[in-house]
């Protein structure tokens, strides 16, 4: 749901001028602008290495559902799909800004009680080590999806058709509120600004 979000305002906004969206299966959208790579195994981005040079910022925007998973499954997709894609990009581009979803009440310490929250902690703190011109960490709550945008995870699909009706009462809370939209403009905007790494919460997000 993300990352179709923040694919949309790419390809809208005249600061981009062109992207590379990695997937699994192709998705059959086209635009001047984009080029996708399918690409099956993340867990190892070394085939495609040198597609993924000469690049200015990533937005990683894959995620997961804790729901369901124990601690190891969702550190495998959480953790180790995001270190094995910024370990290749930054090989090939140090010059690069990445900008990763992560989520309000993630957990620095990485000590904390809630599983997920210590795995995204774990996760924001290996992208800080690495050499990346900047790493910003994007930490939304609620995210409503804008034109037409649908989660593909079950539970969050029943989640937005249930609040539906109030959703556009729930942005009034911009603390704890943002849009799919607003979201991919932010993170061009920190792509663009030359600022040291910093986090980003949803009323950050939504004043940028």
């Amino acid at each position: 749901m993300v990352g179709q979000g923040v694919l949309r305002e790419c390809l809208l906004s005249p600061d981009v001028e062109s992207v590379l969206s990695i997937v699994r299966r192709p998705t059959g959208q086209t635009h001047p602008k984009l080029r996708e790579l399918v690409h099956a195994n993340f867990f190892d981005f070394s085939s495609v290495e040198n597609d993924l040079a000469g690049y200015d910022a990533c937005f990683f925007c894959l995620g997961v559902s804790v729901a369901g998973l124990s601690e190891d499954q969702y550190r495998r997709v959480t953790y180790d799909i995001t270190l094995a894609a910024a370990e290749t990009l930054v090989k090939r581009n140090p010059a690069l800004v990445f900008i990763y979803v992560s989520g309000q009440g993630t957990d620095s310490t990485e000590r904390g009680r809630v599983m997920w929250a210590r795995v995204k902690g774990r996760t924001e703190n290996a992208l800080r080590r690495l050499p990346f011109k900047a790493v910003y960490l994007f930490r939304p709550a609620v995210i409503v999806p804008m034109y037409g945008i649908v989660s593909r995870t079950p539970l969050y699909r029943i989640f937005y058709t249930v609040l539906k009706p109030i959703l556009p009462a729930l942005l009034r809370f911009p603390k704890y509120v943002t849009t799919t939209e607003l979201l991919g403009r932010a993170m061009i905007k920190a792509a663009q600004s030359g600022a040291p790494s910093a986090f980003f919460e949803s009323i950050d997000i939504n004043r940028m």
